[in-house]
């Protein structure tokens, strides 16, 4: 279902007292929206809140307002879902929310009362860099790339069918889905495969696009990846059974320093994981398809693959 929050964000563009006016549309949507600052931002009842809520309510928006005169995005949305729908054979309800964050990433996935839901944050597609709203300057077009990726997290997280990891670890805190927990308990094979099959979904849903943006890299970054592809894999078979949140942060995170993300002296570039996790699914998803990886476990992803590579040996 779609879920645009668009016209309510607005509204609080255009109050006289834009601060009042956004905690009004917090809680208002507080279910879905402390779920997205406790998973991306910070906790939203900590002493912080304020000073964020106050930079994201007065910055400069034309560039946005600019975007939406000229993009259609509850289509590109609604396409977006329904190719979806069909490429994952989609089993259970999930939300669509089309709204404006804070700055924080730029699309993302949550669960909430056992709810999936695959969210963009429009003031990163305006394909103009903004520092007042910390907008990327993403172009639009990638709106469907970015979405299709998280309804693929959402559906490994809550169909019925799922064999995942995380679906049970979701499923164990009731129904909730927290990056943070789910980064200390999950194995990092798990959140390795996880993003891959999400960076696959995206190529299949949305093609043409760079290779490199699907995994949310630039050019050279892209390349800096598979150059040093053979250390990562190396020290990713000693690690795949451990769980620790140091290990999501180091392969699967930006913002992480230097030190943390050094292997064998080598300096890895961040969210090297998405291009490693979609290596790791890539045979699995030849010889089964999209519908049977984005529920499979993660050891049935890579004895599939392991299968497949030994068949066309």
């Amino acid at each position: 279902m779609l879920v645009n929050l668009l016209p309510d964000f607005l509204a609080v563009l255009n109050s006289t007292d834009r601060i009042a006016a956004y905690n009004q549309y917090f809680e208002a949507h507080r279910h879905r929206l402390a779920a997205y600052w406790h998973n991306y931002v910070l906790d939203p009842d900590g002493p912080h809140f304020q000073g964020v809520v106050r930079m994201a309510a007065l910055a400069d928006r034309e560039d946005m307002r600019a975007m939406l005169e000229r993009v259609d995005v509850v289509s590109l949305a609604r396409d977006t879902e329904a190719r979806c729908a069909q490429m994952l054979d989609v089993d259970v309800d999930i939300d669509i929310v089309l709204m404006v964050g804070v700055g924080a990433a730029n699309a993302g996935e949550l669960v909430v009362a056992g709810r999936g839901m695959a969210f963009v944050c429009l003031e990163h597609f305006t394909g103009v860099a903004n520092p007042e709203t910390q907008g990327l300057g993403l172009d639009p077009e990638l709106l469907p790339l970015w979405l299709s990726h998280e309804i693929a997290h959402a559906v490994r997280y809550t169909s019925p069918a799922s064999r995942s990891e995380l679906r049970t670890l979701i499923d164990e805190a009731d129904g909730y889905y927290s990056y943070w927990e789910t980064g200390r308990r999950a194995s990092l094979r798990e959140l390795l495969v996880n993003e891959g099959i999400a960076v696959q979904t995206s190529r299949l849903v949305s093609p043409g696009h760079a290779p490199w943006e699907y995994f949310g890299y630039g050019r050279r970054q892209y390349a800096r990846v598979r150059e040093l592809e053979p250390v990562i894999a190396r020290t990713l078979q000693l690690e795949l059974d451990r769980s620790a949140l140091g290990l999501r942060l180091r392969y699967l995170s930006g913002g992480v320093g230097d030190e943390a993300r050094t292997l064998d002296r080598y300096v890895i570039p961040e969210r090297s994981g998405y291009y490693l996790g979609a290596q790791m699914v890539a045979g699995a998803l030849e010889s089964r398809g999209l519908p049977w990886v984005v529920r499979a476990s993660a050891s049935e992803l890579l004895a599939e693959g392991d299968s497949a590579a030994s068949a066309s040996a």
